[in-house]
C-alpha cells in the first residue's frame, strides 16, 4: 500500500508516540505520506521521568517539548505540524479547578476546526486518525481533539465552510485509535511475572476490571506493525520528559511486544467508502 496520505490529529507532543506510532512508521516506510498534527505545545505537562526532573528543565519546557517532538517525528519518518494552541493541563481535585484562561479546551470548537480544515485541505489525507468521544482517556484536550476532528470530518468537503481555508477535500475514512487494550496489557503483565519481574500494568488492569472495560469490543481494525515497534519505542524515548524508562510504555522490550501482540488497534468511526469488517489495513477500500 503506497501513495496514500494519512493524517493523525493529536492533543500533545508524545501522544503520537503512544497511539498508533508503529502503524504510522510502517505506512511512511512503505511510501505513503503521513502527517501528525499536534494541537498544543504540551506546556503544562508534568515531568514524568525522574531523570529529567532537574533544575532548568521546566524553565525551558516549551522549547524542550518541541525538540522532543521533532526527534520523534524523525524517528517515525512522518511529517509534523503544530496547530499552536496552549495546553490545558489535566485538572485534579474534588471539585475540579477551572481550566486556565486561554487554553485549548476553552476555545470555540468551530474556530479550531477551521484551522484543522485548512490543514486537511492542504494535505488532502485519505484517512484521518483521532480520538473517540472519551478522548482515549478524559483529558480535556483529548476530548477537544475529538470534537474538532468530527467537525472537520464533516466540513472539510463543504465549500461553504471556511472558504478561506482552501479548496474542499473530503477524507474517505476516520478512525479512533485505541492504545490501551486490557488483553494486550495482561499478556505483557503475565510475561513480566513469568520472568520474576515487577509489572507496572497492575494498576491499569485493576481499573479496567473494575470498570468492566473491554475496548476490543469497539475495535474494527488491527494493523500488523510489529516490525516497527522499535520505531515506536525510540519515539517514546525521544519524549524524555514524559516517558519514564521503567513505566508501562517501555518496560517490555519491543521484540517481546511484537511476539505477544504484533498489532495496533483502531475503530472505524466514519467512512465514505465501502469496506469489509474486520479490517487489517487503514487504507482498505480507499480510492486514490
Amino acid at each position: 500500500m503506497t501513495g496514500y496520505r494519512l493524517l493523525a490529529i493529536h492533543a500533545h507532543p508524545d501522544d503520537e508516540a503512544s497511539k498508533g506510532a508503529a502503524t504510522m512508521a510502517r505506512y511512511a516506510h512503505e511510501g505513503n505520506r503521513v502527517k501528525v498534527l499536534t494541537c498544543t505545545g504540551g506546556e503544562r505537562g508534568d515531568i514524568l521521568n525522574p531523570e529529567m526532573d532537574r533544575p532548568g528543565v521546566m524553565d525551558r519546557i516549551t522549547e524542550i517539548r518541541r525538540e522532543e517532538m521533532a526527534e520523534a517525528a524523525r524517528i517515525l519518518g512522518v511529517e509534523h505540524e503544530w496547530l499552536g494552541y496552549v495546553d490545558s493541563g489535566l485538572p485534579e481535585g474534588d471539585p475540579l479547578p477551572p481550566l486556565p484562561e486561554g487554553c485549548f479546551a476553552l476555545e470555540d470548537p468551530y474556530e479550531v476546526a477551521k484551522r484543522v480544515v485548512a490543514v486537511i485541505r492542504e494535505f488532502k489525507p485519505h484517512v484521518i486518525i483521532t480520538y473517540d468521544e472519551n478522548g482515549g482517556y478524559p483529558h480535556p484536550d483529548h476530548i477537544m481533539v475529538h470534537k474538532v476532528s468530527m467537525i472537520a470530518w464533516e466540513e472539510a468537503g463543504n465549500p461553504d465552510f471556511a472558504p478561506e481555508a482552501g479548496q474542499p477535500w473530503s477524507p474517505q475514512k476516520l478512525y479512533y485509535t485505541h492504545g490501551f487494550v486490557p488483553q494486550r496489557m495482561r499478556l505483557l503483565h503475565d510475561h513480566l511475572y513469568g520472568q520474576g519481574k515487577d509489572s507496572p500494568y497492575e494498576p491499569m488492569l485493576q481499573r479496567f476490571e473494575e470498570e468492566s472495560s473491554d475496548i476490543m469490543q469497539r475495535v474494527t481494525t488491527q494493523v500488523e506493525c510489529g516490525d516497527f515497534f522499535t520505531h515506536r519505542t525510540e519515539a517514546l524515548r525521544a519524549h524524555a520528559t514524559q516517558i519514564a524508562p521503567d513505566g508501562p510504555f517501555l518496560v517490555s522490550p519491543p521484540e517481546v511486544q511484537a511476539e505477544l501482540w504484533p498489532t495496533e488497534e483502531f475503530e472505524l468511526a466514519q467512512t465514505r467508502v465501502r469496506t469489509s469488517l474486520p479490517e487489517t489495513e487503514l487504507f482498505a477500500g480507499v480510492e486514490k
